[in-house]
């Protein structure tokens, strides 16, 4: 394989490497080594799925490439950071992102333009402690948030008598034998009077 590459390079002059391939993969490898702690130890510990898993890793890469082939190619650093922006407010219309995902979407993005800049100010040390604290920091943040978190479902309540804000007792006791949670807070988004049903909002403190 290398053979062949080696006489496609003599025919078409086309240089074979440039001196920067051992850079881009060390380069290559601190993101995604990073990008795998911070999924593993940050994203999926607190999360219910992995649903986004494959496009932060997904994106982190592609900005990756698509930076240090830009770097490479001398282009304008703020062309880069033009394209990030891009990226970084893309939405799909099939489902809306949450506001958290969104971030974590953010940070990966943040990371693969990041590592794959090149300049002269900044040398692979540099990179790799900005790289450990931007980690270190989300780790942190994860668990902290997570011992104050609380997490919210909606039921479709019928016993419309207890949704009176005098009885806001009754109606945490009654939700919290039903449900078997410790409920924080209720909150009535909906009554339904010829039902007889009240859509209810409750946030509780998840059991481990």
């Amino acid at each position: 394989m290398l053979d062949l590459f080696a006489t496609i390079s003599s025919n078409w002059n086309i240089p074979l490497t440039n001196g920067h391939f051992l850079e881009l993969s060390l380069r290559l490898i601190m993101d995604v080594f990073i990008v795998v702690l911070i999924i593993r130890f940050a994203y999926l510990k607190n999360q219910d799925g992995a649903t986004y898993v494959f496009t932060f890793a997904l994106f982190n890469v592609l900005i990756f490439f698509v930076t240090y082939l830009m770097s490479n190619a001398s282009m304008s650093i703020g062309f880069a950071f033009g394209l990030f922006a891009v990226f970084a407010i893309l939405r799909y219309r099939t489902k809306t992102i949450p506001i958290k995902e969104m971030t974590y979407l953010f940070l990966f993005i943040t990371l693969g333009l990041a590592n794959a800049l090149r300049t002269a100010q900044v040398g692979m040390s540099e990179m790799l402690l900005v790289n450990l604290v931007i980690m270190l920091g989300t780790i942190l943040a994860e668990r902290i948030w997570a011992g104050h978190r609380l997490s919210e479902m909606r039921v479709r309540y019928e016993r419309i008598d207890n949704i009176q804000p005098d009885k806001r007792d009754e109606l945490i006791a009654d939700l919290e034998q039903r449900t078997g949670l410790s409920i924080d807070s209720v909150k009535v988004q909906r009554i339904d009077f010829k039902r007889n049903t009240a859509r209810i909002r409750i946030k509780y403190r998840p059991t481990k």
